[in-house]
């Protein structure tokens, strides 16, 4: 977000927060936080000064055996990196595939957001909507039936339009951009297996954020819920592209060596581990004007959350955006925080300049401490 950029303390501490997403020892690592190992007592150092002359002479070997190899496979992995990158570059140019292909967004899933918005809103109006999109029928299905979200005599629920008719339109303001989120997450995130976790959690707790400083300022709430949800799409999309261009990159170098017989090659690639700093760079350099982008060819009209995802990623400053966007800000900045703080990766004097720069104020921070941000709470008929 170009906000950050402004401040370059406050940059760097927001890039704190992109790290800790995808690991805490990405982040713990360039935080410069490290193991602390005692000294060895005098009689250790002894021993070590007393190896015998040809133990240190073939260890010198040896190392000068693996240097030649070292030099090998860092000339390996620069070469792949640079392809990675390079084919990572053209996908992004390419909107419409990250919208349509890497994504998969289907029509219906803003269609249904955009009637949400509306007054004249009704169940009529959406039920064919969600049933065809079954993904979200099956989690509107599975949440009623959930044991808090129904009475025990009550029968079990199976059909996509009965389960409209109990969750009803408030409720579905929350769960449906929810589920939408849910359903555009990477299947997976390996070789970072929390950071899928991680990037849920934190786009939950973006958007409930977003809309209780919302109801607190008597701004529209599922506006500020919504543009808090769909502020993380870029997120999703570049670590799905990402990941899935690294893999079919790697799988296909690895392909090649096997095929050519060339061992060393092969063996080479199958020594290293993708580098968490790809990744880091991509997430920190597109992230926010790809959430733009795709948010921009959901081609919302009286949703009006466009210009706040535009605000977030390319305002530098805070005065200059509009109302929405300033809280979705501030609930990112908060959300930063509190995950930095947890893991001990932030001092209050740098709390303090990353608040200050989304203008989180004292009240603020009150109100979401004291607010459960983390859950979803509906209210069933």
């Amino acid at each position: 977000m170009k906000i950050f950029e402004q401040n370059e303390h406050a940059y760097n501490i927001y890039q704190r927060a992109i790290r800790l997403a995808i690991s805490k020892e990405f982040a713990e690592q360039v935080n410069g936080a490290s193991t602390i190992i005692e000294k060895q007592n005098s009689e250790q150092e002894n021993r070590r000064r007393e190896l015998l002359a040809v133990e240190e002479e073939a260890k010198q070997n040896r190392l000068i055996e693996e240097h030649g190899m070292n030099h090998f496979k860092n000339q390996v992995m620069n070469q792949f990196y640079n392809q990675v990158m390079a084919d990572v570059n053209l996908a992004f140019d390419n909107k419409e595939n990250l919208y349509s292909n890497v994504l998969n967004i289907e029509d219906a899933a803003p269609t249904i957001m955009e009637i949400l918005s509306l007054r004249a809103a009704s169940i009529k109006r959406i039920a064919p909507l969600v049933n065809s999109l079954p993904w979200l029928s099956d989690e509107l299905v599975k949440l009623v039936n959930k044991p808090q979200y129904r009475k025990r005599a009550d029968v079990q629920v199976n059909d996509p339009n009965l389960a409209l008719t109990y969750i009803g339109l408030e409720n579905l303001k929350l769960v449906t951009p929810t589920f939408m989120l849910k359903h555009w997450l990477p299947h997976s995130t390996a070789p970072y297996p929390l950071m899928k976790r991680k990037m849920w959690n934190d786009a939950l707790a973006i958007a409930m954020s977003a809309q209780v400083l919302a109801k607190s300022a008597g701004l529209d709430e599922f506006m500020a819920f919504s543009a808090g949800m769909f502020s993380n799409i870029g997120m999703l999309a570049v670590t799905r592209s990402f990941l899935q261009t690294y893999n079919e990159s790697y799988n296909q170098a690895l392909k090649n060596a096997y095929d050519n017989k060339d061992k060393k090659l092969h063996d080479v690639l199958l020594s290293f581990d993708m580098s968490p700093e790809l990744l880091f760079q991509q997430l920190s350099e597109r992230n926010a004007m790809v959430a733009a982008d795709l948010v921009e060819l959901m081609r919302f009209d009286r949703l009006a959350i466009t210009e706040a995802i535009f605000d977030l990623a390319y305002s530098s400053n805070s005065n200059e955006m509009c109302d929405i966007a300033k809280l979705v800000l501030k609930a990112k900045s908060y959300i930063a925080f509190r995950s930095l703080a947890k893991e001990k990766l932030i001092t209050g004097d740098e709390a303090k300049t990353l608040l200050a720069v989304a203008q989180v104020t004292p009240k603020d921070i009150a109100l979401l401490k004291k607010t459960d941000i983390d859950h979803i709470k509906l209210t069933f008929n």
